[in-house]
């Protein structure tokens, strides 16, 4: 054993103190995160609406940088596995930068064919960004687990919120320099998504990882009750975490993406647009504040129901607000964000809890990969939806898609409080 991690496996105060640090140095690569992974959701529809001249495959930026997350999520869970989570982290967030620089120079020499691979390359930050969470799980104790993975996820709203709304800064950048105006926040991400992997690589030493699967072993050789790992793993658990999340994911990015579309058509200019993202971006991460505490103290079912109440009403009061309030749509979609971020804390939560921790980072990447694939499958379906009926229909699809997870987590709640 590297000398470096045994003296966490049997020292529970130094585990403690590397937990905290672990949480530190996710919590500052997650700032740097959210101002990468806000540039494809504020611009990403507008690039492919105004390079490819229709709304019909609007969509289509969002599904495909979100295909890209989910083989960034396999590659990053995979990496995780077999060698550490600062290698597979840091990977991803380079991937992530790498296919900014893509869209940049696809924007530039109007390359659809450039455009699309890049936007799935950096779809690679999109996931990192996310398995970071799980980072922070590592070294938790149970007790601990569903308020570090706020901890990891609230501090993306630092950057997530600042990205859409640099977008007309960013834009007035990318001019001065020759650069197409939509491009402007896709700088803002190259750069954002290398620092945070970088900041990973060299800061999250021991790797908490390691940390954990060390102890792990240790206990069980202890305690000469290893077990099987297939048979530790709790696959309902399983099942309930991941539903939970996978219909978060695909309502929010169905709606979310085609809600700058909707709100160009009807008059609103780029910065109302930053404004609204903005918000509903900042409602994505900022109640982890308070989320991942609620779910520790009162119940990972009891914030799921939450979840799908509040994506319900979120649903409802985007296709009913009035089409030139600001009020009324930023309402709506800060309300997504909330839904979102009940469900993704409170499904996380249940996941890891389900897992035996020896291939704790395979499947949680494995599971990203579907959470990933839905959204892909709800961003790409929005856009047709909107051509050939309305944002309306659109966001009462959303709506009776959390409604129809009431039936699933009742069936399935046994057992999980």
């Amino acid at each position: 054993m590297n000398s470096s991690i045994e003296q966490y496996v049997h020292d529970e105060v130094a585990r403690q103190k590397l937990y905290k640090r672990t949480l530190w140095v996710v919590i500052l690569s997650q700032v740097f995160g959210g101002a990468g992974l806000a540039a494809g959701i504020t611009v990403g529809a507008l690039i492919a609406q105004d390079m490819l001249g229709t709304d019909s495959f609007a969509g289509l930026p969002s599904a495909l940088f979100t295909f890209g997350s989910a083989g960034a999520a396999l590659l990053v869970g995979q990496l995780s596995q077999r060698y550490s989570r600062r290698l597979g982290l840091a990977t991803g967030f380079w991937l992530g930068s790498l296919g900014a620089i893509g869209v940049i120079a696809a924007t530039i020499l109007t390359n659809i064919p450039l455009l699309f691979i890049s936007l799935l390359v950096y779809g690679g930050g999109t996931a990192t960004n996310l398995q970071a969470r799980y980072a922070g799980t590592d070294l938790a104790n149970a007790k601990q687990r569903a308020t570090a993975i706020s901890m990891a996820m609230v501090s993306t709203t630092f950057g997530a919120v600042a990205g859409p709304n640099l977008v007309q800064v960013m834009g007035n950048v990318a001019d001065s320099i020759g650069i197409p105006t939509l491009a402007g926040p896709f700088i803002l991400a190259a750069v954002a998504y290398g620092l945070a992997g970088l900041i990973l690589a060299v800061m999250l030493r021991p790797d908490p990882y390691l940390v954990a699967k060390a102890i792990i072993a240790n206990e069980e050789k202890a305690n000469e009750a290893a077990q099987i790992v297939a048979k530790a793993t709790n696959r309902e658990g399983v099942m309930l975490g991941a539903t939970i999340m996978i219909v978060s994911q695909v309502v929010m990015v169905a709606i979310m993406t085609m809600t700058p579309i909707h709100m160009s058509h009807h008059g609103h200019d780029l910065q109302q647009i930053g404004l609204v993202i903005g918000i509903h971006v900042g409602a994505m991460y900022l109640p982890s504040l308070v989320t991942g505490v609620l779910v520790d103290k009162i119940g990972r079912y009891a914030m799921a129901i939450a979840a799908v109440i509040t994506l319900i009403a979120a649903g409802v009061m985007a296709a009913v607000a009035p089409v030139q309030s600001m009020f009324w749509l930023t309402l709506a979609l800060a309300l997504l964000g909330i839904g979102w971020n009940f469900g993704f804390i409170s499904g996380t939560a249940l996941l890891t809890d389900a897992i035996h921790p020896l291939e704790r980072a395979k499947i949680q990447g494995r599971i990203d990969v579907f959470v990933a694939l839905s959204g892909a499958a709800g961003g790409m379906l929005s856009g047709v939806i909107v051509a050939g009926t309305s944002y309306a229909t659109l966001s009462y699809v959303g709506a009776l898609i959390a409604l129809a997870t009431f039936g699933f987590i009742l069936y399935r709640k046994k057992g999980f409080n």
